[in-house]
């Protein structure tokens, strides 16, 4: 059989699930996931290897109206990877059902001659009834190559979705090496962790004007351990009394949570240092999100 590989792109309104499905096809945490949108904000490339073909996915941000030079930079990022891959997913939250945000994202569809498959995501959050009323309120579909019916969270037709995917892709190289899961640095995918927790542990209380920097990221001599200091930037003085807590209780907490995945990731004991800084306005400085990895 000849090996085939190629590229596909996720897409979608933010927390529709991209996140999640781009780890179940994986196999392992690659791409952070809560339950609040726009927690991805870089394109996420990540590698899926069986005996037969290597596909490259990208987990992009949150297709949204921006608000500040950050926010417009995901959209660009998201909306870059439309002409440059081999299949598009256009992921939509059937539970949250079909809404302006997602009929924007079928127009920036429509003169893309890329492969387009429609993925109707959370399929088992909904009664069948729904989500036929659901199918039927869908507008444009005709773009779409097929249409298929998933739930990213517990793996429904995760496989047979895989299997739609291959038959679209051409012989040809392996990209990267086959043990390789993700293009991502150590400490970006560790900055990200990191701030998945702050996220969880935050709830609803501060917006999305966190990022995290990792300072120094080191194995000991001799040991299987590894020291990383990382700072947590915030835009407020009230919002790092917040993610601290009293007593540094938060903190304490955000870091045991995000030891223990990257401890995972790493496959090593890890001694984690979080502090936290204030650096008013990052979301929209050109110079401090180049700095957090925001721009090429």
């Amino acid at each position: 059989m000849e090996f085939k590989s190629g590229f596909v792109t996720i897409v979608g309104r933010p927390n529709v699930g991209k996140s999640t499905l781009l780890n179940n096809i994986i196999g392992e945490k690659i791409a952070i996931t809560t339950d609040k949108p726009q927690t991805t904000r870089n394109r996420i490339q990540a590698v899926y290897n069986d005996e037969d073909s290597q596909i490259i996915f990208l987990d992009t941000p949150g297709i949204h109206k921006p608000k500040h030079r950050l926010g417009e930079y995901m959209v660009k990022t998201a909306t870059n990877t439309f002409g440059d891959v081999d299949v598009i997913l256009f992921l939509i939250d059937v539970d949250a059902g079909f809404g302006k945000g997602d009929q924007f994202i079928i127009e920036q569809l429509k003169g893309v001659k890329t492969k387009k498959f429609l993925i109707l995501n959370k399929m088992d959050l909904i009664t069948p009834d729904e989500f036929i009323r659901t199918q039927a309120s869908l507008k444009g579909t005709e773009i779409f190559d097929d249409i298929i019916a998933i739930s990213a969270a517990n793996g429904k037709n995760v496989d047979l979705l895989m299997e739609k995917i291959k038959e679209q892709m051409e012989p040809g190289p392996m990209y990267f090496p086959s043990g390789m899961i993700s293009d991502q640095p150590e400490k970006v995918i560790i900055a990200e962790i990191i701030r998945e927790k702050v996220l969880l542990y935050l709830e609803q209380e501060i917006p999305h004007g966190v990022a995290v920097e990792i300072e120094s990221f080191k194995k000991r001599e001799g040991k299987d351990i590894y020291d990383i200091s990382a700072i947590v930037v915030t835009e407020k003085k009230s919002h790092k009394g917040i993610i601290i807590g009293k007593g540094g209780r938060k903190l304490k907490g955000i870091g045991k949570a995000a030891r223990i995945d990257i401890e995972n990731f790493l496959g090593s004991k890890v001694y984690l240092e979080i502090w936290v800084k204030i650096k008013e306005g990052w979301r929209d400085s050109d110079f401090l999100l180049k700095n957090y990895g925001y721009k090429e």
